[in-house]
């Protein structure tokens, strides 16, 4: 159950940590971020949290800037939440997914394009050979 536990501890710390970015941290470097995902090592003793910003490269830049400026804040405002004897350290990763995810979806939006371009390009074509190359029982091409 050990497996369960951790990941109970996992979402905890999930909604403390989106809520003191909403309410405890005031630093204008911080944009309009999400918190994705928090991941607990085996014995509780490591957290990354994942997070997702909208907008451009300087808004990714200056979010981080300001976690890692609010990690201290956050670590002890989650230890006592908690109540664990010993406070996961946390550190603050940029989340790949929607990157990964906008990529998959121009990947296939290209394939769909293709796609559309042979079915467009097959509507007219005809068989090089005969419509049906194979022989068939009822055929009798053996000369005797």
């Amino acid at each position: 159950m050990a497996g369960q536990r951790t990941q109970q501890l996992a979402d905890r710390i999930k909604v403390i940590v989106a809520q003191l970015l909403e309410r405890r941290v005031k630093d204008p470097r911080l944009g309009f971020v999400t918190i994705t995902d928090v991941r607990l090592t085996g014995d509780n003793q490591n957290a990354s949290v994942f997070y997702t910003v909208m907008g451009d490269q300087d808004a990714i830049d200056g979010t981080a800037a300001a976690l890692r400026s609010a990690t201290g804040m956050i670590r002890s405002e989650v230890g006592k939440q908690l109540g664990l004897r010993h406070t996961p350290s946390v550190e603050f990763f940029l989340d790949g997914v929607p990157e990964s995810a906008r990529q998959i979806e121009d990947l296939l939006a290209a394939a769909r394009e293709s796609d559309e371009r042979v079915a467009a390009q097959a509507a007219g074509a005809q068989y090089a050979g005969d419509p049906d190359p194979y022989k068939h029982a009822d055929d009798d091409t053996e000369d005797e």
